[in-house]
Formats: structure tokens, sequence, C-alpha cells
């Protein structure tokens, strides 16, 4: 994992740095206490839950940060289904530095596992499908964990939509109510962003979808449509500019997504994949040392 996202392994250590610092601070005070500074243990990472594993290499920067003596073997890849029981990487060395580092780890490797394991879920319900669309993330991300949710996405079979504010223009109901109509949104965008930049806005309505269309939007995101309506949306667009690719956003759910991406649309946005998703449980557990095993 040479980058994640627009950011480099290097970035990401630097963040493990700062998480490190906030959860161990001065020092783990009950593994200073309870174990010689000498102490030598292994340690196996396992899944209590089938799902789909991503952020192994993360987990892997953790423990090299805390201790780079620490001997790390990865059992299985990003991306990769686990079983309930499965072996994921095991650590041995100072016992002190893998206790130091195993919260943080297992936080990122449950919260990215489970990320990719709602998308993979997601993205099956459309396997079958002979023109899928794409399943893609949002804004919906934790504060300071942005680039690592959106890599879990990837990872577990979706896209990424834009990274931040900076990267793209996505003309919501505030901008367009702002700057007096979606026409007008558009218009001002397009007078000042480069010839690169893609211009994207959400409408509720019809008479929004219209404006839209004669601005020349590049995508319009039809935001809480139900899905019969969503599908008269898709119909008049392809008729009157099949070149505008068209987003699904909001409501969209496991019981839904079947039938909204039926509708033809190109690409299906969902907060869910990284805004609530409830964690893998995975854990570490030392092994006995020899010299006390049955």
């Amino acid at each position: 994992m040479a980058e994640i996202g627009c950011y480099d392994l290097k970035t990401v250590r630097n963040r493990i740095h700062d998480w490190l610092e906030e959860d161990i601070g001065s020092g783990d005070v009950t593994s200073l206490v309870a174990l010689p500074s000498e102490h030598q243990s292994e340690a196996i990472i396992h899944t209590k839950q089938a799902g789909i594993l991503a952020g192994i290499e993360v987990v892997e920067s953790v423990f090299r940060e805390v201790d780079p003596t620490l001997h790390f073997t990865k059992l299985i890849a990003d991306g990769e289904r686990m079983t309930r029981g499965d072996l994921i990487c095991k650590i041995a060395g100072n016992t002190r530095s893998i206790l130091s580092g195993e919260r943080l780890a297992l936080n990122l490797l449950q919260r990215l596992s489970g990320i990719a394991t709602q998308t993979r879920t997601f993205v099956d319900q459309l396997s079958s499908l002979t023109r899928a669309p794409r399943i893609v993330d949002t804004r919906k991300t934790t504060p300071g964990l942005r680039v690592l949710e959106k890599y879990a996405v990837r990872v577990g079979g979706g896209h990424n939509h834009r990274f931040g504010l900076y990267d793209a223009v996505l003309l919501k109901d505030n901008h367009i109510k702002a700057a007096g109509g979606v026409a007008r949104a558009i218009r001002a965008a397009k007078s000042q962003i480069p010839h690169t930049m893609r211009i994207e806005v959400e409408i509720e309505t019809f008479t929004q979808m219209d404006e839209a269309i004669e601005a020349q939007a590049d995508i319009i995101m039809l935001d809480n449509m139900k899905p019969e309506r969503m599908a008269e949306a898709v119909r008049i667009i392809r008729s009157k500019a099949p070149q505008i690719v068209i987003e699904a956003s909001g409501g969209v759910n496991m019981a839904n997504i079947r039938e909204v991406a039926e509708t033809g649309i190109d690409i299906i946005s969902i907060g869910a994949l990284t805004h609530s998703v409830q964690a893998l449980d995975i854990s570490l557990d030392l092994q006995a040392p020899k010299e006390v095993r049955e």
C-alpha cells in the first residue's frame, strides 16, 4: 500500500504517531507496572466475525511506530474475505510494545474492515446486473480518518466521490438557494472553474432538473427521489442530454438499492458506507509463554 487515496503511507504514519500520543501519552502505566521491560510475547489478531479485511498495512504501521523491533507477519491481505476464527496476523516481540499498540491497531482495523464489509454487501446486491451503477461514498466520514475510510470503501469494491470541498464542484440545496437558483449557480461556477473540472448539481424537482440540463451541468444528482420518479427523471435526462452523468443519493439502503439501480442511473452515493457502519469484531490475544503452556 504505497498510497491510500491522495496521501502516501508516510502521511498516514504521521497521523498514527499523533493517535498513539493521544492514547499512550507519557506511557502505558498498566504495562509498565505489571510487566518487566524485557518480557517477550507472541500475539495473534483474529476475527470473530465474517467480513472483508481492510487496513492490515495500517495496523503494521501502528506496531512499527510503537516499536520498530516488533516482528509482524501478515496472514491475510486487504480485500480478502474472512470467516469467523481466521487469523489475520501475528506480532512477536516486547510485550509492553504489543499491548501499547493494541487498541489503536484494533480500532482502525475493526472500523476499516466494517466499512469494506458494508461496501462489499452493497456491491454484491448489484453483481448480477448487466449494467450495474457505481457504488460511491460521501464526505460523511470520521474527522481525521477520511483518507483511510475512503480507502476501505475501495477495498470493499466501491468507489470514491470527491475527497473534500477542494477537488470538485457540487452545488447542493443551500448553494442553489444562496445563488438564486440552479441556472445561476451553474453559470457562476462555469465562469470561474478550470475547463478540466466538472460541475455536479443536486436537484429535488423536475423543474430544477430542466434548469440543470439547460445550463449544461456535467452531473445531476437526484436527491431523495422515489424509484419510479427517478426512472422518469433518467428517461428525460437521457433523451435531452445523454452525456450527463446521473447520480442517485439519499435514502438508499439494502432493501431498495436494486430497485434504484434498475432505474438506469450511473452512480449511487451512500453515506451509510462510512457514517454509521458497524465495526467488525476483531481481537488481539497474547499466546501463553512456552513455559506455562500445557
